[in-house]
């Protein structure tokens, strides 16, 4: 997700390729020009399809990074000297913004043999409040943050037919939102890479997975607005 609030830009989890290892991309990759500017970016933690370091590398090594902690020397090792560790519940700023970090359900660690991270979500305040998940399963913290939210940006799914531990699905999201009441809540993660010839014998989670999390969610939670994009689309806050 590329946010856009009061003048500063962060740019969350980019994965700009059309492919990666056998996920293959469905829909044209999202293009950055060589004049627009990203003031950081958000890592929710290391997993390839979040870290991708050929997206980083078009980014540039002094592109400022707001990671997990763990995560920053790994980085800083691979050139981009900007890479800084938030943990959860710390705050750092971004321009006029607070980025804040808050827990996460997911196991972060980049196996086989590389460093061990924490997984994180973020908070970022500014004239709009807005919750990026990273990857995460329900907990109990998310509670706390209920009726501050302005926009709640939810995975819904992964890249593959099945899930694994420590992602929600569309019920699961759908419980996340009505723990949080944002105002607005945006499905995520869903739709964009999966396994390369699979979508020809299980097509439903490239396409189901959002109007599953918004029909459920209006059965949970009928005050918060869900608003689906689809890959490559936007929304004003």
């Amino acid at each position: 997700m590329l946010i856009e609030l009061g003048g500063v830009r962060l740019l969350t989890d980019p994965l700009l390729r059309s492919r990666l290892g056998h996920l293959r991309r469905h829909g044209a990759p999202p293009r950055l020009s060589d004049g627009d500017r990203i003031d950081a970016v958000l890592l929710s933690h290391l997993h390839r399809d979040h870290l991708d370091f050929p997206t980083l590398h078009q980014l540039g090594a002094d592109v400022r990074m707001i990671v997990p902690g763990g995560a920053g020397a790994y980085l800083r090792d691979q050139g981009f000297r900007r890479a800084e560790e938030l943990g959860v519940g710390q705050q750092t700023r971004a321009g006029s913004l607070a980025v804040t970090g808050v827990a996460a359900e997911h196991g972060g660690s980049r196996g086989p043999l590389g460093p061990a991270a924490e997984s994180i979500g973020f908070v970022v305040h500014g004239e709009r409040s807005l919750y990026f998940a990273g990857d995460t399963d329900l907990f109990d913290g998310l509670a706390d943050l209920a009726g501050t939210l302005d926009v709640a940006l939810l995975p819904v799914w992964g890249w593959g037919p099945t899930l694994g531990e420590g992602h929600m699905d569309p019920g699961r999201a759908a419980q996340a939102a009505a723990l949080l009441r944002p105002r607005v809540a945006v499905p995520i993660h869903w739709g964009t890479l999966y396994p390369r010839g699979v979508e020809r014998f299980r097509p439903a989670p490239l396409r189901e997975p959002p109007r599953a999390f918004a029909a459920q969610v209006a059965e949970l939670a009928p005050d918060v607005e869900v608003r689906v994009l689809e890959p490559g689309g936007s929304m004003p806050l």
